[in-house]
């Protein structure tokens, strides 16, 4: 038996006390002096004028406005984007390096056993925007429609090559999942990012990419890429002609989303700083119509909505990838 003076219980209570009253400060000053003179590294973990590289930069000026910062983009591409997420989840957690990334982080934990934990090692602060992917090929591709496109697939079985911002990455098992419900063989070939898959697709030497809209759409637009149609559930109000994915094969879909989020033990006053002027921002009138232009959605929501995205879809993302046969492995960077 365990005897408790009233003195004992009193000082711990005055422990308590002084602890709660001292975090409370600490979190006080936190928010009144960040983010101070100092730069705020905001990474993108693909190389420039990708999808991901072009939301960014969109929303960049305008959130070092509000912070009263100076925010660097810094892009890290290579190895499907984990190159940059490493850099970030290793990062001081003071809110002075931030990422700026995309749905690929899930896929990346569907495919690897990576050095971190995807969810309990970062600091989710908010969804930014969704958008899906466009279905495009090169003009040689003699395919108007995604149902051509399948035929010609069965027809020549491994005679399309496509690219990819990495292996691991969204726009990979996006492409894996169409393959498998079309019942076709398709060659993947993975770049650094979607800019140089992109590259290669003008140029011919590869002849399918599932491409951010962003990055995409003016391409199609002037006709040196075919679009054939959109991964999203539903047609998207910038490219309402182009059919969905899932008009062809019912039940497909792949979403794309783009978010914040910083290291792990990232202090409450930051992550709500963040989230609100995110949450601000991406509601403004002006952003709102500049990201519709984009092909993006604007999103923002709760760390906590992102938080559950993010879980959910690791889950959907790692049983397609062992429905294809794409075994988790040890990651190599």
């Amino acid at each position: 038996m365990v005897f408790y003076s009233t003195r004992s219980v009193l000082n711990g209570v005055a422990i308590v006390s002084a602890t709660i009253c001292l975090l409370s400060f600490m979190s006080t000053a936190i928010a009144q002096t960040y983010p101070g003179k100092k730069p705020i590294r905001l990474i993108v973990p693909f190389a420039p004028g990708g999808g991901t590289d072009l939301i960014a930069r969109l929303m960049t000026p305008k959130l070092a406005e509000a912070l009263g910062a100076t925010i660097v983009v810094d892009n890290r591409g290579g190895a499907g984007g984990t190159t940059g997420i490493e850099t970030v989840v290793r990062a001081s957690p003071d809110g002075y390096t931030m990422i700026f990334g995309a749905a690929s982080y899930a896929t990346n934990a569907a495919l690897y056993k990576l050095p971190y934990d995807p969810v309990n090692d970062i600091t989710p602060v908010s969804l930014a925007c969704l958008s899906g992917y466009l279905v495009s090929v090169h003009p040689s591709v003699p395919a108007a429609t995604i149902r051509e496109l399948i035929n010609y697939a069965k027809q020549k079985p491994r005679a399309i090559n496509y690219g990819s911002s990495g292996i691991g990455g969204l726009a990979h098992l996006a492409t894996e999942l169409f393959g498998m419900m079309a019942g076709i063989t398709l060659n993947h070939v993975p770049y650094k990012g979607t800019a140089p898959a992109l590259t290669d697709l003008l140029g011919g030497q590869i002849q399918l990419v599932f491409g951010s809209v962003t990055a995409t759409i003016p391409h199609a637009r002037t006709n040196r890429l075919r679009g054939l149609a959109v991964t999203t559930a539903s047609r998207l109000n910038q490219v309402p002609d182009v059919p969905t994915v899932a008009e062809a094969l019912p039940g497909y879909e792949a979403i794309l989303w783009y978010g914040v989020w910083g290291p792990k033990n990232l202090p409450a006053p930051i992550v709500a700083r963040w989230n609100k002027e995110i949450d601000d921002l991406v509601r403004s009138a002006d952003m709102k119509e500049r990201m519709l232009k984009e092909g993006a959605e604007p999103a923002g929501g709760s760390p906590e909505v992102f938080k559950k995205t993010l879980q959910k879809d690791i889950v959907t993302w790692t049983k397609v990838a062992k429905q294809a046969g794409l075994a988790q492995q040890a990651f190599q960077p």
